[in-house]
């Protein structure tokens, strides 16, 4: 592997990691194979630290490609717990407010997910990287601050319910969808949707573009690579 001249790598990000912490890890690795100090490391599309999955990094002059392979269609498997909400969508903090599920069926979330499929308009999470006025979103939200964030156009091509628990009020769903789509924002609008709160407790990045999950290396694969 040519890693100046650019390579383009696929890796499953593990929980709890951020997607800088991938590229440092990876850039770490290779600079300490080749015996050098620097090295041109980046990453096409942003994970969540508590998701999981598909990341593409390139490397060397590969990194130009990034923007073109950010285009690629995403797929994710996103389970959501009803009846309660968080300040972030996900389990980053803690409920904050809770909702009626007695109304809820099987029947009700099938049809409310046919209602998010095609164009939507979604309004990204406070607690994000999206930029307002030159700051991150996620900056306001840690001081507290409200600010208005504009809604984004964004196409969803599959929603698909593959689990629900009535008792437990947790559902599962797989979602193939375009770049700049937020699930955990998705998550916030379904509960709305049914008339309750939602919000994720586990998100996977099963594809990005042609690139499927079973073609990543995990961290550890890439040191056996260099060994």
């Amino acid at each position: 592997m040519d890693f100046i001249a650019g390579e383009i790598l696929y890796f499953d990000k593990p929980y709890e990691w951020s997607s800088f912490d991938v590229v440092n890890r990876v850039r770490g690795a290779i600079c300490h194979h080749l015996g050098q100090k620097k090295l041109k490391v980046g990453h096409a599309g942003t994970l969540d630290p508590l998701a999981t999955g598909v990341m593409i990094i390139c490397t060397g002059k590969a990194t130009k490609r990034i923007e073109e392979l950010q285009y690629g269609v995403k797929e994710y498997v996103a389970t959501l717990q009803l009846g309660a909400t968080t300040p972030s969508f996900d389990m980053e903090h803690p409920v904050d407010k809770e909702y009626p599920t007695n109304h809820i069926t099987r029947e009700l979330v099938v049809s409310t997910l046919e209602r998010f499929k095609g164009e939507i308009w979604q309004v990204p999470p406070i607690y994000s990287a999206v930029k307002i006025d030159g700051k991150r979103a996620f900056a306001y939200a840690r001081k507290g601050q409200d600010v208005e964030i504009k809604p984004k156009l964004l196409v969803i091509d599959e929603i698909e319910l593959t689990d629900f628990n009535p008792e437990t009020m947790q559902m599962t769903i797989r979602v193939v969808c375009s770049k700049g789509t937020y699930i955990r924002a998705l998550a916030r609008d379904i509960g709305e949707a049914m008339n309750s709160g939602a919000y994720l407790t586990s998100l996977r990045r099963t594809r990005v573009g042609d690139i499927t999950i079973d073609k990543c290396l995990t961290i550890d694969e890439l040191h056996k690579i260099f060994n």
